[in-house]
């Protein structure tokens, strides 16, 4: 199958990067072409995404990044997620009249875990200096980036808000009490100050280029930048979305014994591929039960566009997401039965729950041993208002069917060198709608504590030191054994969806990367969010209006709460590929025109 795409499928053989902004994916590409490696340009696309797309990540905000070196051979997840602070108690939490963790504010906050994960990898994996790889961000915050469209209208929509309640994102979003247009050129000094200030005292350390780099994380997490963050935290009370003001818990302490470190990623064969997701700490090995259930079906013979490619896609998800609610959660405090949530005997009595009709109810799988959690984990489950109007920085979008531009989302580079080394990462949180601005830092914490429960014995259940379960979801898949293809996107809950989508359409119909993303995508929100208020719709199914009024029809008539959606409204897709003869291909969603792939 072969169809016209909205741009070329890149090819090259010298190096491959694409993110969801030109601008990241150009400071990428220009270390490849100094010299560097896949690693050194992703940290470099990496960083200038805090720049351009601060409504979506920022430097305070956490990254997974799953990766193959070419050196090694070995395929491994840096996890880039901070923990809660040692403060971060059920009862803490109640004592504040409190029944869910806010989407927003100071209490929402765990430890920042980007910036360490992409130093470690840097000192690891990169060739280049720190000062190479911060120059580019401190470039485009010190002399000023082409603001976006969507980014002047997040700060637009909340300027009331800030004026009122946090009078330091206000000075910093809307400079001498002016709104940024879109397009007008964005000066954010104080944030290229502090990385300017971490590479300088870096520096006059001395040491090898690995010492330098791990100066500068002990400026960021033992340092300065730890110290203004506890100080904040200490002294400010912020409103949240609990509709009342709040200190946060976040200290120095807490910061300085946290770091980000390798693991193995969790993997799952699939008609000649292996697909490499992270833990259950995040959600990623609900791809891989979706895979499971859709092992032994006939998806190959399913249009990739069709109804019943879609219902078939859907209900699996279903099943697959309803298992993280009950199972998954940092598996350095709970168990997680992974390995027979992967196994065939249980996805042959799962498959079979695939019908004809859409599924209104949420069915986790009943693992023995774990009853119990079951059954408190469907009695947690709850339908919410879906009308309910978020206050700023809670949960992440589902792209631009979204009534308002109150909520943060997330972005993604994918790099592959010319000697195959390979790096998919997913950066979010810290954006500019979650918490006040830290003034002298130019940068506000996180919120991804909202993914946390405030009830008691649940896999996700608020706890000291522990990772919230979050959505970030990088991928890289083997072929044949052989390490072939990067991907991701933004799109909380929906990112494993879409990537989904990308991966069957390019194993089972032969399509390239290009041709894949442009396919119109679709999602379900059967499930409960990961997000504050946490909501679910049952039986919700959102789709691109340009699947057709046929495949739309028979979706309902099956029994789909079908959310149509304007054409380019859903996804963010990025994705890059290596040939075993050295071709490199990579691609970058249409949608909201501004990711990029670039190559040669």
């Amino acid at each position: 199958m072969s169809m016209f795409t909205t741009r070329p499928e890149i090819l090259g053989t010298f190096g491959v990067i694409t993110s969801t902004h030109w601008l990241a994916s150009s400071a990428g590409m220009a270390l490849l072409e100094r010299g560097g490696n896949a690693f050194d340009a992703a940290v470099a696309a990496g960083f200038v995404l805090q720049i351009v797309e601060p409504h979506l990540v920022g430097p305070a905000g956490e990254v997974p990044i799953i990766f193959h070196s070419a050196k090694t051979g070995k395929t491994e997840v840096v996890c880039g997620q901070g923990v809660t602070p040692d403060a971060a108690t059920i009862e803490r939490y109640r004592q504040e009249g409190l029944d869910m963790v806010p989407g927003s504010g100071l209490l929402a906050t765990v430890v920042p875990g980007a910036f360490d994960a992409w130093m470690l990898m840097l000192r690891d994996q990169g060739s280049m200096s720190l000062r190479d790889a911060l120059e580019p961000a401190i470039y485009y915050a010190r002399t000023g980036h082409p603001m976006l469209p969507r980014v002047a209208n997040t700060i637009r929509d909340q300027a009331e808000f800030f004026k009122k309640e946090w009078p330091t994102s206000y000075a910093t979003w809307a400079r001498n009490g002016n709104l940024p247009q879109a397009h007008e050129l964005f000066v954010n000094e104080a944030l290229a100050n502090t990385y300017q200030r971490l590479v300088d005292e870096a520096e006059a350390k001395g040491g090898s280029r690995e010492d330098i780099i791990d100066h500068a994380r002990d400026g960021f997490y033992r340092g300065f930048v730890a110290q203004a963050i506890e100080d904040f935290c200490r002294n400010t009370e912020a409103m949240d979305t609990s509709g009342k003001r709040h200190k946060g818990i976040l200290t120095a302490d807490d910061m300085a014994r946290w770091s980000a470190t390798y693991e193995e990623p969790l993997t799952y064969d699939y008609h000649g591929w292996t697909v490499s997701k992270t833990g259950p700490w995040g959600q990623g090995p609900a791809f891989l039960q979706t895979l499971a259930l859709l092992k032994n079906t006939d998806i190959a013979a399913m249009g990739p566009d069709s109804a019943e490619f879609v219902h078939t896609t859907i209900e699996a998800m279903k099943l697959a997401y309803a298992d993280r609610e009950i199972y998954y959660g940092d598996p350095n405090f709970v168990e997680v039965p992974m390995e027979h949530l992967l196994s065939e005997e249980y996805n042959a009595q799962r498959r079979d729950m695939i019908g004809t009709t859409a599924s209104h109810e949420l069915r986790p799988g009943l693992v023995a041993g774990y009853e119990s959690q079951h059954a408190r984990g469907v009695a947690q489950f709850r339908y919410a208002d879906t009308n309910a109007d978020l206050a700023p920085g809670a949960g992440e979008p589902t792209m631009a069917h979204l009534r308002t531009e109150k909520r943060g989302d997330t972005v993604h580079v994918d790099v592959i060198d010319r000697w195959g080394n390979m790096v998919s990462a997913t950066p979010s949180g810290g954006w500019l709608q979650s918490s006040p601005v830290i003034p002298e830092l130019g940068f506000q914490l996180n919120t991804r504590a909202q993914m946390f429960w405030l009830e008691p014995d649940l896999p996700t259940s608020l706890a000291p030191r522990k990772r919230p379960r979050t959505t970030l979801t990088p991928s890289l898949a083997s072929y044949q054994g052989k390490p072939r293809l990067v991907f991701g996107t933004p799109g909380g809950d929906q990112q494993d969806q879409w990537q989904l989508l990308l991966f069957l359409r390019r194993v089972h119909h032969g399509l390239n990367l290009q041709e894949g993303i442009d396919l119109p995508l679709f999602h379900t929100m059967h499930f409960p969010s990961s997000f504050y208020p946490r909501e679910a719709i049952p039986g919700r199914l959102v789709i691109e209006k340009t699947i057709g009024e046929t495949v739309i029809n028979e979706l309902k008539t099956r029994g789909h709460d079908v959310e149509i959606v304007d054409a380019w409204t859903v996804g963010r897709l990025t994705a890059a590929e290596r040939e075993d003869n050295g071709l490199l291909r990579a691609a970058a969603t249409p949608r909201l025109m501004q990711a990029y792939a670039i190559g040669r």
